[in-house]
């Protein structure tokens, strides 16, 4: 697979027909028809996360020229967008903060009439609790949050704990000492260090947040990067040994190294997350974005994108299409959820999170 880590190339547009929609309420329900558009397509996005191939096909079907840009967390993209006006159409948010974005009326319902595939969401993903009913996003990749090593450094008696992130012991054994890299995400770096502690990652104690910040604030004399984009680049490179991150990244990347990798959810539990599609309820081209929504739902291009970045695909449709040996490996299907828990949304606890990672690190 092809990596990609910069800009769209921008492709000359066709002639545009402009759409009028939504009125002046906060959150307006837009009405658009499928296969409607009114404009070019600002998309903000996760790095390495969408295939070139499906954005040039979608801007010579659909007419348009889509520009997309990146960010390395829910928050800073929640930050980029909160006070309006940012251009940006569509985004792709994970679950918790799906919450965060409905409360605050920053996104709007879903266009049935324009994303008619919205049908093929598999029934697991399509009465999310953190959107009950699917009224404002649609499911767009799954998967889980663990850790990878270079186990051709470590050897591959590596221990499946946390504790290669937050154990000095562990870092000292096995040589890990500024070759580590951790997420730079408030929710999954803090999340992972509660598991480590056997807490849940959705705690509102402040006693045990605190014990992981503490667990946190110890590691970053051994911590190489907090790095959200570049984590599994970092080990195949040689610059890390152990890196912090999402399974699909890791399995891309390890395919190109010259040594041997492994990633693994920890035995204390990790995160399972949902990514979903949504139109910001400001955004410029409302209609251009759902219909960018329904031909990412559509099967095929749904499986071309899960063979691409080795996420699983909530689309049910899309599975017939999807490689084999990525339907049959349980690193992107996992057979054992028991240990997983999802980020939830825990209101104003959330800042709390937020300025736990932001002290440990100073």
């Amino acid at each position: 697979m092809k990596k990609w880590m910069s800009l769209v190339a921008v492709i000359t547009a066709f002639s545009i027909v402009a759409v009028a929609c939504g009125d002046d309420d906060d959150v307006a329900q837009v009405d658009c028809d499928a296969g409607q558009t009114d404009g070019d397509l600002a998309f903000y996005n996760w790095s390495e996360y969408m295939d070139p191939e499906l954005i040039a096909a979608f801007q010579e079907e659909a007419g348009v020229t889509v520009t997309e840009d990146f960010y390395p967390s829910n928050e800073e993209m929640f930050g980029r967008v909160e006070a309006g006006g940012s251009g940006y159409d569509m985004i792709i948010p994970s679950d918790y903060m799906v919450s965060i974005l409905i409360s605050e009326e920053m996104i709007q319902p879903v266009s049935e009439a324009a994303v008619p595939n919205k049908s093929n969401v598999s029934e697991r993903f399509a009465n999310p609790p953190y959107d009950p009913g699917a009224v404002y996003t649609a499911a767009y990749q799954w998967g889980t949050t663990g850790i990878g090593v270079d186990t051709g450094v470590t050897g591959e008696d590596v221990p499946h704990t946390w504790g290669l992130l937050f154990d000095e012991a562990v870092a000292d054994q096995y040589g890990l000492s500024g070759r580590i890299s951790i997420l730079d995400d408030p929710r999954e770096t803090m999340g992972a260090a509660l598991k480590y502690l056997g807490y849940s990652l959705n705690s509102t104690s402040k006693s045990e947040l605190a014990e992981a910040e503490k667990v946190v604030a110890d590691a970053v004399d051994r911590v190489a990067a907090f790095d959200s984009d570049q984590y599994s680049e970092l080990i195949v490179l040689g610059e890390t040994v152990v890196g912090h991150g999402y399974s699909g990244n890791f399995l891309w990347d390890f395919e190109e190294g010259d040594s041997t990798y492994d990633y693994f959810v920890p035995d204390e539990g990790g995160t399972i997350w949902v990514d979903n599609m949504a139109v910001l309820s400001d955004a410029p081209h409302p209609c251009t974005a759902f219909t960018f929504m329904n031909f990412l739902l559509d099967a095929e291009n749904g499986a071309q994108l899960t063979n691409y970045n080795w996420y699983a695909s909530p689309n049910a449709a899309a599975e017939e299409f999807i490689d084999q040996e990525v339907l049959d490996n349980p690193i992107i299907y996992p057979t054992d959820m028991s240990k997983l828990e999802f980020i939830e949304d825990t209101g104003d606890f959330e800042i709390e999170y937020t300025d736990a990672l932001s002290r440990a690190r100073s």
